[in-house]
């Protein structure tokens, strides 16, 4: 059973919180061995995620953030800047991250896909490194600032696929605001900060280990599942290419979002699912391999808690997606009024294909969004706004959902949900 520790009597009240060590309006309690605590960071500007796994081994999942000059910035489409506008968004990651990472530095950085609310957008007036050879922004803001051990992205070694990420970026970046620079900027930080770099190894559950303790916790792993056009078949380590070999018509397919990293965190019985912007829902006129998601989901299965692709999207989470994964927590690294889609919500909320529909925490709700949807918003969400902080409990068989105050640059807990029982892997088997 889950409960919301708002509705508890006092004295369950403190028994409850202190097993997972947040009450609100404190301080959220530290990362403790055992604990797998991922927290998903809001700035308003895009998506990031910091994991601390159980030894204390540490995995940065995107940094995003939108150039200013971006004209979504400016208008009631976006989200307002989080706490605000005193710090540059990567420099508010940092300081989040200081504040809850088990030891310095991030062992593992992984960007899903080169959009800017993933990985940071370069811009004329970005400050600039302390060696001046490139500008600070999302990933590179954060790894001027904390080390990185081993950066892995959806397109090392090479950067060929779907097109020539070197040369031809500038030509197909899709509309966003100066693509061309900003992947000059992220190779220049790569070459000049020199992180350990590796390719994603698609199927794998052996790339990403704990690095500090892992005997102690042989229930942990994380499993590839996908990464440009490779799909994890299910079996051993093997993958299939779901998308038509790049000829000169397909220069322009498949797009950044559909070659998003896709990969699921298992601790004991406990599974979370996160895969960038993958699209899985299809409009008329689309390639029918645009929709990666049921693709995925068939070797996913069961998963406690999914972040929405895409954020939400309107051609994301499929209902397909929502059957298969069906998970107890589905999480919204929201950050525009498209976030969540009104046709998602639907699908989210509907019992003939999720008979026992999952609560739903955003980080972000916009007001366009209240106005469009309108009631369904308030009665679908358990949170519409703060970091949300998911904390596994030792061993994998619990875990709680800590919603985080983003208005101050100190953490302090709003709400607390759980404990929910982890199930998913008991499930798939």
């Amino acid at each position: 059973m889950v409960k919301n520790l708002f509705l508890l009597p006092g004295l369950f009240l403190a028994i409850v919180a202190c097993s997972q060590d947040a009450v609100p309006g404190k301080a959220p309690g530290k990362w403790k061995p055992g604990y797998l605590d991922i927290h998903h960071i809001n700035t308003g500007r895009g998506n990031a995620a910091f994991c601390v796994f159980p030894d204390g081994t540490s995995m940065l999942i995107d940094a995003g953030e939108l150039s200013p000059l971006d004209a979504r910035t400016f208008t009631a489409r976006n989200a307002a800047a989080r706490p605000d506008t005193s710090r540059k968004p990567y420099e508010w990651l940092v300081a989040y991250i200081r504040q809850v990472q088990s030891r310095p530095g991030i062992d593992y950085a992984l960007i899903t896909h080169f959009h800017d609310d993933h990985f940071g957008a370069w811009y004329p007036s970005a400050p600039r490194s302390a060696d001046g050879t490139f500008q600070l922004t999302g990933i590179t803001g954060v790894g001027e600032l904390l080390p990185v051990r081993t950066l892995v992205d959806r397109a090392f070694p090479q950067y060929d696929y779907p097109y020539d990420l070197v040369r031809d970026a500038a030509k197909n970046g899709r509309g966003e605001v100066e693509f061309g620079r900003t992947m000059a900027n992220y190779f220049a930080f790569v070459k000049n900060k020199k992180p350990g770099q590796e390719a994603f190894r698609t199927g794998s559950n052996m790339q990403f280990r704990l690095l500090y303790d892992a005997a102690t916790y042989p229930g942990f792993s994380i499993r590839n599942i996908k990464s440009g056009p490779w799909i994890w078949t299910g079996t051993d380590s093997s993958v299939v290419s779901h998308f038509k070999p790049i000829t000169p018509d397909l220069r322009t397919w498949p797009d950044e979002n559909s070659l998003s990293l896709a990969l699921t965190i298992s601790y004991g019985a406990f599974t979370y699912y996160t895969g960038g912007d993958n699209p899985g829902e299809l409009f008329e006129g689309d390639d029918p391999l645009r929709d990666v998601e049921t693709a995925m989901a068939k070797v996913t299965g069961a998963v406690d808690v999914a972040v929405m692709d895409h954020h939400g999207n309107r051609d994301a989470i499929n209902a397909f997606q929502v059957k298969t994964l069906h998970p107890q927590v589905w999480i919204g690294q929201a950050w525009s009024s498209d976030h969540p889609g009104q046709e998602v919500l639907r699908r989210l909320r509907n019992r003939s294909i999720y008979p026992v529909p999952g609560d739903l925490f955003a980080t972000n709700m916009l007001e366009a969004n209240r106005l469009v949807i309108g009631s369904m918003i308030d009665d679908s969400y358990k949170s519409q706004q703060g970091h949300i902080l998911l904390r596994v409990m030792p061993g994998g068989g619990s875990f709680y959902v800590i919603v985080l105050d983003d208005t101050q640059p100190l953490l302090k807990v709003k709400s607390v949900t759980g404990p929910y029982s982890s199930k998913s892997r008991l499930t798939n088997k």
